[in-house]
């Protein structure tokens, strides 16, 4: 059984980075996460998951990340297997 690492790029909804990181820490539980500055004061959230392959795949993180109240966008930046 292998694992997987997936570093998610996530953009809050305007003005609620702290909710969205909260919501993201409390329910998803991501190995690493933090904010970073992209440009002109818009903000971004880089989570990353770790999962062994067979439990669940990139694509249900991102759906569950989709759906918190407070995240506007979603892509993966990278996906590798350990």
């Amino acid at each position: 059984m292998s694992s997987v690492v997936v570093i998610f790029r996530i953009y809050p909804k305007e003005g609620r980075l702290d909710e969205a990181m909260s919501e993201i820490r409390t329910k998803l539980k991501p190995a690493d996460m933090r904010s970073e500055e992209v440009a002109f004061g818009i903000k971004l959230i880089r989570a990353m998951f770790k999962f062994d392959d067979a439990e669940k795949g990139s694509s249900k993180i991102e759906e569950q990340i989709k759906a918190l109240e407070n995240v506007g966008e979603v892509e993966v930046e990278e996906e590798t297997l350990l």
